[in-house]
């Protein structure tokens, strides 16, 4: 599995987490519940780095590391004289 969650994104997921506990923690009942899964769903992805969604709809907010973005140096073109 290739990473498809940035820093940004993760930090924004475990933020979701925590809110999603609270507002199930405060409110009850099925709330609770349904906090309790997007809480896991969340902090899972987060971890991993990996969202399914993501590599479904093909979308990457993880940045490329700085091998895969250096390119050749185009060379200098000559100058009519």
């Amino acid at each position: 599995m290739t990473k498809n969650i940035g820093t940004t994104d993760k930090i924004i997921r475990v933020i979701v987490g925590i809110a999603a506990l609270a507002a199930g923690y405060f409110v009850g009942g099925w709330v609770l519940y349904a906090g309790i899964v997007v809480a896991i769903a969340m902090f899972v992805t987060a971890a991993i780095g990996w969202c399914g969604l993501y590599a479904l709809f093909g979308w990457n907010t993880c940045p490329m590391k700085t091998e895969e973005k250096k390119e050749e140096p185009a060379a200098p073109a000559e100058t009519p004289k």
